[in-house]
């Protein structure tokens, strides 16, 4: 098999990532969050509005990050992982959510978009 790239160089990602494509993707990924959190409903903004979260996202995967400052807020936002993920989905369906719970008290909850439906089974 040809190791050769079916795609013409200027379609190729490049081979050195310079400042500039760092600030763009930085703010493809604001813009992104932006778009995300007006797109939740009063009672999600709310619940993201008492946390530090962002998303990120890599050449697969968006990821969506929320730090919750409090155990009530933690179990709040993980209650919420559905509606979170039904947001996430209208921008991409490789899309994950990453809770962490307050400092001590765990390790993070990881779940991906397509594994929603049976979290919300077991809900």
């Amino acid at each position: 098999m040809s190791k050769l790239p079916l795609l013409p160089p200027d379609d190729l990602p490049p081979k050195e990532i310079s400042k500039m494509d760092g600030m763009l993707h930085l703010e493809l990924e604001q813009s992104i969050g932006r778009c995300f959190y007006q797109a939740c409903d009063r009672i999600t903004q709310t619940l993201l509005a008492n946390c530090q979260w962002y998303l990120t996202s890599n050449a697969t995967t968006l990821m969506l990050i929320i730090d919750c400052p409090d155990i009530v807020s933690y179990w709040h936002i993980v209650s919420n992982v559905p509606q979170l993920g039904n947001r996430l989905e209208r921008f991409t369906t490789n899309a994950k959510i990453r809770v962490y719970p307050p400092f001590g008290k765990g390790g993070p909850f990881e779940i991906s978009v397509g594994e929603i439906s049976a979290y919300r089974d077991w809900l």
